[in-house]
């Protein structure tokens, strides 16, 4: 979904459930909305972080699938066109992200170039 922002982005329902589930057991998370942010790092070059944190005058801002979600102009530019899922299977759990950005990962499944 594309929002004012102008960020295509997307979170499916087992993200936007997770992303609750934190609200929830996380007070100090309350009304903050999720900051999604690359760095650089991991083995292929780039990291995808999650927080909750206060919006910078910067930041681009949407609503997506009920989760206010902020991110920074350079990561935007990487994150263009990406979904936010949640994982749970034999391979563990967590977030992953799905990015038509990317070039290429690595085997850890946490890091892309």
């Amino acid at each position: 979904m594309t929002e004012e922002s102008g960020l295509e982005l997307e979170l499916t329902d087992s993200a936007a459930s997770k992303v609750n589930e934190f609200y929830a057991r996380m007070p100090e998370a309350k009304g903050k909305p999720l900051r999604i942010y690359i760095k650089g790092g991991g083995c292929s070059g780039y990291e995808y972080g999650f927080t909750f944190d206060d919006k910078r005058a910067d930041d681009l801002k949407g609503n997506y699938n009920g989760i206010n979600v902020i991110v920074d102009p350079r990561s935007a530019e990487m994150l263009q066109g990406a979904t936010l899922d949640y994982i749970d299977d034999f391979r563990g759990a967590g977030f992953s992200v799905e990015n038509p950005n990317a070039k290429g990962g690595c085997g850890c499944g946490k890091s892309f170039c």
